[in-house]
């Protein structure tokens, strides 16, 4: 997760390429989510430790990496501050969806997760001083109208748990903010690195705080069964393979081609959801999905219609 605007002109098969591996990285990390939730409902760990050992073993796998490539320089940063505080909101964004699954359909908590770029258009007003007009606020408004119909049955069933995604996709969508700012003095592969160690040791410490409170998010057993480190394991190599995915794919064509792919994470979603645990969301649901996408296109599309407009007026030439 990072800047990934580009100075570069990526030649057309680059592009496609780009378009193919964005695809596959959201068709494949709702695998990760899977994991998850076998790990909280059928294995009885709790959210926090899940989310600690997932991003202990993506900076593990991240690191040698990193070192390999460019030696203890690859981690240099102008942002150490920034760095630890995106670290923060990883842990605090994976504790919340894991936490979420507990609950919820995988489905029904991706789909309001998927609000998360809704919330990053509002975001970047507050913090980026960017210009949004009245009509990507009001995409943002629908789209929240949607995330409220899937959530509204799991709330009467479930109560204030049922709002965890939302938590998950405000806490990764500040950290999509910092990300932008990092981006600038960290390579992407170190700062997977210190979002994963940093997250890690903060949901080490909230273990460690929170034993004896009760807090079922934050309790810890060690994992019982071989099955349950596997799950462990896997779970953090496809987060981390996920991820290297995105910015692979990010390196191949423009931000502004991969966006709508995006969305290919919920039908992913869905069909897991339905295979491993035969949730399948009703027509309300449907209907709340199809409004947060709706949302989402439409953002995207103001953003290119906008960025463009930009281009052809830069391409007109001064008059004499």
């Amino acid at each position: 997760m990072t800047d990934t605007s580009q100075s570069y002109t990526n030649t057309p098969s680059e592009t496609l390429r780009g378009m193919a591996i964005m695809i596959l990285a959201a068709a494949f990390i709702p695998i990760l989510d899977v994991f998850g939730k076998k790990l909280v409902t059928v294995h009885q760990l709790s959210p926090g430790e899940v989310g600690m050992f997932r991003l202990g073993i993506q900076a593990g796998l991240t690191l040698p990496i990193v070192l390999v490539a460019n030696g203890w320089a690859g981690l240099a940063t102008t942002r150490p501050f920034l760095n630890v505080l995106r670290g923060l909101l990883l842990a605090l964004g994976t504790l919340s969806f894991f936490a979420a699954l507990r609950f919820m359909p995988l489905a029904d908590a991706t789909a309001v997760f998927l609000v998360e770029p809704l919330m990053v258009t509002l975001l970047s007003a507050v913090f980026l001083k960017e210009t949004i007009g009245w009509r990507r606020v009001a995409a943002v408004a629908i789209g929240f109208v949607g995330a409220m119909i899937i959530i509204q049955p799991s709330y009467a069933i479930f109560g204030p748990a049922s709002l965890l995604p939302l938590m998950a996709a405000f806490a990764v969508a500040l950290y999509l903010i910092l990300s932008r700012k990092v981006s600038r003095g960290t390579s992407p592969l170190a700062m997977m690195v210190y979002g994963g160690l940093v997250g890690a040791l903060a949901l080490a410490l909230a273990i460690a705080l929170g034993q004896g409170s009760g807090i079922e998010e934050l309790r810890f057993s060690w994992p019982p069964t071989a099955t349950a480190w596997m799950l462990l394991f896997l779970a953090g190599l496809v987060g981390t393979v996920g991820h290297l995915m995105f910015i692979y794919a990010y390196r191949l064509a423009p931000a502004s081609v991969l966006a709508p792919f995006g969305y290919v994470e919920i039908v992913s979603a869905i069909g897991l959801g339905y295979l491993v645990f035969g949730d399948l969301p009703n027509l309300a649901k449907w209907l709340g999905m199809a409004i947060i996408v709706a949302s989402g296109l439409f953002v995207f599309l103001r953003e290119r219609k906008a960025k463009m407009a930009v281009v052809e007026i830069r391409r007109v030439p001064p008059p004499h």
